[in-house]
């Protein structure tokens, strides 16, 4: 019985701290290898059936490439040359490799802003920072991803239509994928939810045939720390954020 296994990149990434606290986040050749090791953990079942796996699917978006000039210092800025950007393209090129990995990528609106961070923004407006004594480092370039999320539904709804898989395992946590997901149903496939732990509205429970994580459950002790309101106020290089799909 042939798997697809999909990804989204960007949930993916965001809880990898999370899931896998002894793994090194930084290097793309190691989160290459966790998101196909986590894609094949879903083709074993707990009585004992094996999963033929048809193809992993990994959805992410280009990293910011455009050079801008600082909000304060109106110093140039490349972005990509930043760590982030550095990253992802590495990790791409990893995912690449990878034998049964396709990898699938959206894009970046043209339109591009300055924004203040959601910290520095919540001590102004509760009058504990001054407007004087902002710096680059309190904003950040915020950018809209597009393509990633219509990839997805059109892949579901290929593999559906032309039965090519009679499972499919969506890594994401989100609702955004319940039409799709509805859709896959219809036409007999199992339709699987991987949340890596995190939470979902009890509602999205109709709408697919199961929820199951294979990644390490995640410990309170283990988590990726969130950064405190007194860390924020460190100076940090500019980085570019999806604000949308």
């Amino acid at each position: 019985m042939p798997t697809a296994i999909l990804i989204d990149g960007g949930f993916f990434l965001r809880r990898f701290r999370t899931c896998y606290p002894s793994r090194d986040s930084a290097d793309p050749q190691v989160v290459a290898k966790v998101a196909f090791e986590l894609a094949l953990s879903h083709l074993e079942e707990k009585h004992g059936t094996r999963h033929d796996l048809y193809r992993i699917f990994f959805y992410d978006c280009p990293p910011l490439q455009k050079k801008a000039h600082l909000p304060i210092s109106r110093k140039a800025f490349d972005f990509s040359k930043t760590p982030q950007s550095v990253f992802r393209l590495a990790l791409h090129d990893e995912l690449r490799k990878l034998r049964k990995v396709a990898l699938r990528l959206g894009h970046l609106m043209n339109h591009t802003e300055w924004r203040l961070k959601e910290g520095r923004l919540k001590q102004l407006l509760d009058g504990r920072h001054e407007f004087a004594a902002l710096g680059d480092e309190d904003f950040e370039f915020a950018t809209i991803q597009k393509g990633v999320d219509m990839r997805i539904g059109i892949d579901i709804a290929s593999l559906s239509f032309k039965r090519q898989v009679d499972q499919i395992v969506l890594v994401a946590g989100d609702s955004d994928f319940v039409p799709a997901a509805k859709l896959a149903r219809r036409e007999g496939i199992d339709f699987v939810l991987d949340p890596l732990w995190h939470p979902i509205h009890p509602s999205l429970h109709e709408h697919v045939d199961g929820v199951r994580s294979t990644c390490p459950h995640p410990s309170p002790h283990h988590a990726a720390p969130n950064p405190s309101p007194s860390a924020s106020l460190s100076p940090q290089p500019p980085k570019s954020v999806v604000v949308g799909k």
